[in-house]
């Protein structure tokens, strides 16, 4: 069984609907919701690879480098602000973080 373009399209998919379906079961933690949206970047980027493979053309391939790159620093600056906000309210809870005040 050899696997092809759609076996790659198929388990994008997947990854971006089980994304979106943390997203919207899960509003309350911080954490579960970047985790969320990095899944679904991932998601994106396995599609990108897939058809840049298909293709025989390198653009998606090294446009997945570019968004991987937002994808860290993402994760950086959400776990920092993140980090801020437990100290300075002792919760992460996405529903008790309301006012947003400097």
């Amino acid at each position: 069984m050899t696997v092809t373009l759609s076996h790659y399209l198929v388990l994008g998919a997947m990854l971006f609907a089980l994304s979106i379906i943390g997203i919207f079961l899960n509003r309350k933690n911080i954490i579960v919701l970047l985790m969320a949206i990095e899944l679904m970047l991932l998601a994106v980027n396995t599609n990108f690879v897939a058809f840049s493979h298909y293709l025989g053309d390198m653009h998606g391939q090294i446009f997945v480098f570019f968004i991987l790159t937002v994808a860290a620093a993402e994760s950086a600056i959400g776990l920092a602000i993140l980090v801020l906000l437990f100290r300075n309210k002792s919760n992460i809870n996405v529903d008790e973080l309301d006012t947003l005040k400097g």
